[in-house]
């Protein structure tokens, strides 16, 4: 079927897991891969997946070959020594915008800013030259101006988007229909994780839902110590993040719970963690005879290996739109491998759909 040329705004801890696991499993044929719905979806394996073009703000990466950069600090990934392709492939400037926060300036050192109209043209020139057709953005939580001013930037160059970050793009209905018009794919919001926080609490807030219990409020609490929740440390920039983490428990319930009664979010960033991250969920309710019931979870997670595959089957449902020539939002693939899609399904729902869609 031919490789899926991407590129990549923002070569942070999500990215490097993202490609040393392509890598890892490029070294290691003899396994089987795990994470994703198929080893090939639509024709297209994680082989297939060239990233050809990236950008970002950080000195540390920006003038660095991309190989180079997913090891450069403040990432924390090191699953493979060595990334034996994008050598040749240079970081770009990305224009700051709102893309860091008071926290994470400790540890970024943004390049000296340029203007953005004159960023936005080698943008463009460089994406054009690499013939890149997918963009995947990785921004920081809170960068609702940076994620429109790329969502902008694939409108312009037809380029499909798969949208893993809060900032709400796909799910927002003026967005939507400027992807649709223009014929582009875009795949969001928000990645969910392969077996992580969310996914687990929705589920089992559906499960208690089914059985026929009432729900009488819940909560869900995050820390890790990596980027992303030291950027959280603001709350300033927690808002689309909570909506998108809330929204996806709300959307499983027969009726909503209210506003006070339900917490889901980040926490806290704890250094030592670094890409570890814990959850502790805990659902309160009645059942028969109006006898009270609670559980709580706790559960551990390398926060990067449980994304990257979903963005992996993300891509390859861009791609597989691109072939059909399919714009606006993906319905299935987004209600499946997002938060906060554009429709709220089931997980099992979204799941037939998906493969509905994958089928043609």
């Amino acid at each position: 079927m031919g490789k899926i040329r991407c590129a990549v705004v923002g070569v942070g801890n999500c990215f490097a897991g993202l490609v040393q696991g392509i890598e890892y499993y490029k070294q290691h044929q003899e396994q089987k891969v795990i994470g994703i719905m198929h080893e090939n979806m639509g024709g297209y394996s994680i082989h297939d997946i060239e990233f050809v073009a990236a950008f970002d703000v950080d000195s540390k990466k920006v003038g660095i070959p991309l190989n180079k950069a997913v090891y450069a600090e403040p990432n924390k990934v090191k699953w493979v020594e060595t990334l034996s392709t994008m050598d040749e492939i240079t970081v770009k400037q990305s224009p700051q915008l709102d893309g860091v926060g008071t926290y994470v300036e400790k540890v970024v050192t943004p390049v000296h800013e340029r203007p953005t109209e004159e960023l936005k043209k080698e943008i463009l020139h460089e994406l054009k030259e690499k013939k890149v057709e997918i963009l995947v953005s990785y921004l920081p939580v809170g960068s609702d101006k940076a994620t429109k001013f790329w969502a902008q930037v694939c409108l312009d160059t037809k380029i499909a988007f798969v949208n893993c970050m809060p900032s709400f793009i796909a799910s927002e209905p003026e967005w939507a229909k400027k992807f649709e018009e223009a014929q582009i794919p875009i795949i969001g919001d928000d990645i969910k994780s392969q077996v992580g926080a969310t996914i687990v609490h929705r589920t089992l807030a559906r499960l208690c839902d089914m059985r026929g219990t009432k729900i009488d409020r819940t909560y869900q609490i995050n820390v890790g110590g990596n980027t992303d929740f030291l950027t959280m440390k603001d709350q300033d920039r927690l808002q689309s993040k909570k909506i998108s983490k809330t929204e996806a428990v709300q959307s499983q319930l027969s009726q909503r719970l209210p506003d006070d009664q339900i917490y889901v979010g980040p926490s806290d960033f704890i250094p030592f963690l670094s890409n570890t991250k814990l959850m502790f969920m805990r659902i309160e309710g009645h059942m028969w005879a109006n006898i009270p019931y609670n559980m709580e979870v706790r559960l551990e997670v390398d926060d990067k290996a449980n994304s990257a595959g979903i963005v992996i089957d993300a891509v390859r449902a861009a791609k597989i739109s691109l072939d059909r020539k399919l714009g606006g939002p993906v319905w299935a693939a987004s209600a499946y491998l997002m938060k906060h899609p554009p429709k709220q399904m089931t997980d099992n729902e979204a799941r037939e759909e998906l493969e509905k869609f994958i089928k043609g």
